[in-house]
């Protein structure tokens, strides 16, 4: 955990502050859901890598279809495939917002990323969300093909549920969990919300108590696949990979997930960007830190599907 931010984080963040945006626990989900346009709005269009192909696709889930999109990168080996779930406190968030980190991270990591428009909270709750992963997972498992499941902040929660799902239930096997800036826990006494959930560092200690209460159950937030660093039990799961920002409320129970994976036996690669702020993998094209994160992390996945 730090306190400086880097330079182009806090550009950032005064640009999102100078739209006027009331904070997410302000209004009404559809109030929040308005912010995110807003905010993507004001960002400059074409951003991210170039890749070879991108299309639209629905996968089979028993509720009728799970909405998607598939890039796949340039090159003659693609190395596996990365199902990734966005962010936005299972509240907001949809396949054009998280557009340029995909087809980044899929020219990155020389593997076809499947981006999937879940359901969203509080129209559909806990475990509504999680229901649409597991069913894209299913779709999406070939054997042969080794698959990673990723996802940032609220997407976070989503992949590392889906690991403990995929154990639990004996399969579809995961090679790799990417979890960027997860959330795992409705605990909200931790150091780092102290320090940084004032609302200074895009999301703050309100926001999260607001996004648990549209998604989860006082009652459900117990359960591992809604809050995974209260799973009793996480031997077995696969090897992960774990991208922190040091100004960030969630920053310490990333922190803790990823020692509490050690401690299971579980491979961690725990990566933590000390001058960021909460979002920042999914600035692509806006700073600089967010593109050699993607890139590096990239390089680290390709490795990673192709052992």
């Amino acid at each position: 955990m730090a306190g400086q931010l880097h330079p182009e984080m806090q550009a950032m963040l005064d640009r999102r502050r100078a739209l006027g945006l009331p904070g997410f626990a302000a209004g009404t989900p559809a109030d929040a859901r308005a912010a995110f346009a807003v905010a993507q709005a004001a960002l400059p269009p074409d951003r991210g890598a170039k890749v070879r192909l991108v299309e639209d696709i629905a996968l089979p889930a028993p509720h009728g279809s799970v909405p998607a999109r598939r890039y796949v990168p340039y090159g003659e080996e693609v190395r596996g495939r990365i199902l990734y779930c966005h962010g936005g406190g299972w509240v907001f968030g949809t396949l054009d917002g998280f557009d340029p980190v995909c087809r980044t991270l899929a020219d990155a990591a020389c593997a076809e990323v499947v981006s999937i428009d879940y359901r969203l909270a509080p129209e559909h709750r806990f475990p509504a969300p999680l229901d649409d992963a597991w069913a894209a997972l299913l779709a999406l498992a070939e054997p042969g093909v080794p698959i990673a499941v990723a996802g940032d902040s609220a997407g976070g929660n989503l992949a590392a549920a889906l690991a403990l799902r995929a154990r639990d239930a004996g399969g579809p096997a995961i090679r790799l969990q990417l979890l960027l800036y997860p959330v795992l826990d409705a605990d909200f006494d931790r150091a780092s919300y102290r320090a940084f959930g004032g609302g200074d560092h895009l999301i703050s200690r309100a926001d999260m108590e607001w996004f648990w209460d549209q998604h989860v159950p006082a009652a459900e937030r117990r359960n591992p696949y809604a809050a995974p660093l209260r799973a009793p039990d996480l031997a077995g799961l696969p090897e992960a990979i774990i991208l922190l920002a040091g100004c960030d409320p969630l920053h310490d129970e990333g922190e803790a997930y990823a020692a509490a994976l050690e401690r299971a036996g579980v491979p961690v690669s725990l990566i933590d960007h000390s001058d960021m702020a909460h979002g920042f993998f999914t600035l692509i094209d806006l700073i600089t830190p967010a593109n050699q994160a993607v890139r590096a992390t990239g390089a680290l996945i390709a490795a990673k599907l192709r052992s």
